[in-house]
C-alpha cells in the first residue's frame, strides 16, 4: 500500500510513522508513507495557499490551484483507489471503513487547514470525505494519523499476531470482552475462574456473552447497525 499525504505542516505527521508499528510496517515495505508540502506547489513568493473567502466571513480557505497541481502530478504517476479529504463534516470513521480501506492499493489523503478548501477542489478531486468525530481540530494531520494507524494496523504482516486486528473491538459490532493478564489476584481481585479453565469453547462462549454484555451497556447504538 502506499499513501500520500497533502499537508501544510508536514512536519507534525511525520512522528507517528517513526516508531511503534507504523515504523515497522514501512520498514517491511508493507507501506509506502509519502508527505507533500503543499506550498511547494504554489506559484506565489510568499508560498501563500490561502486566501480570503468571497462573500466576507471569518477565516481563510485553501486555495484551488495549489492542491490541484499537487493531486494531479501524484495521478499522472500512478492511479489511485481514493482521494480522501480530513474534514469534520465527512463520514465518521468506523472499523468498516477502516477495514474497506486497508484493502485499497494506493491513497491520497488531503488535510484540511483554516475554514478548509475551496469547495471545487471536492467537487474535482475528492472520491472521499472522512471525519475523526464530531469536533474541529486545528488540522486534518492529526485525523489523517489516525486514519493511517487504523488502516495500516490491519495490512497482513504487520501485526506480531495474525488474527489479534481480527478480535478487536467493533470487528462484529460488539465492543471488547474484560481481558485480564497475571498475576490472577491483585490485591482481592482475581480473574474469572472461566479463563483459568484452559476449556477453550467455554472461554469462548463466555467472551462472547460479555461482548455482547459491555454493547449493551454502553453501545446499544452499534448492535441497531
Amino acid at each position: 500500500m502506499r499513501i500520500d499525504i497533502i499537508t501544510v505542516v508536514p512536519d507534525l505527521l511525520k512522528s507517528p510513522f517513526e516508531a511503534s508499528i507504523l515504523k515497522r510496517a514501512i520498514e517491511k515495505d508493507l507501506v509506502e508513507i509519502h508527505f507533500h508540502n503543499l506550498r511547494d506547489y504554489t506559484t506565489s513568493s510568499y508560498k501563500q495557499i490561502d486566501d480570503y473567502q468571497y462573500g466576507g466571513g471569518a477565516g481563510m480557505v485553501m486555495m484551488v490551484e495549489p492542491i490541484d497541481k499537487c493531486i494531479s502530478k501524484l495521478k499522472a504517476e500512478r492511479d489511485y483507489d481514493e482521494v480522501i479529504y480530513l474534514t469534520p463534516d465527512g463520514d465518521v470513521l468506523n472499523q468498516n471503513m477502516a477495514n474497506s480501506l486497508s484493502l485499497k492499493g494506493n491513497l491520497i489523503m488531503l488535510c484540511g487547514h483554516y475554514k478548509g478548501v475551496d469547495q471545487r477542489v471536492r467537487e474535482l478531486f475528492i472520491t472521499k470525505e472522512i471525519s475523526i468525530g464530531d469536533y474541529v481540530l486545528s488540522g486534518g494531520e492529526l485525523a489523517a494519523a489516525v486514519l493511517c494507524d487504523s488502516i495500516i494496523r490491519l495490512i497482513p504482516g504487520v501485526l506480531g499476531n495474525e488474527t489479534s486486528a481480527l478480535t478487536d473491538a467493533f470487528q462484529d459490532n460488539l465492543l471488547s470482552p474484560p481481558i485480564y493478564t497475571r498475576p490472577a489476584n491483585y490485591k482481592g481481585l482475581e480473574v474469572p475462574e472461566i479463563l483459568l479453565s484452559g476449556h477453550q469453547q467455554k472461554i469462548d462462549n463466555w467472551r462472547d456473552d460479555k461482548a455482547l454484555e459491555r454493547t449493551k451497556e454502553r453501545r446499544p447504538d452499534l448492535l441497531q447497525e
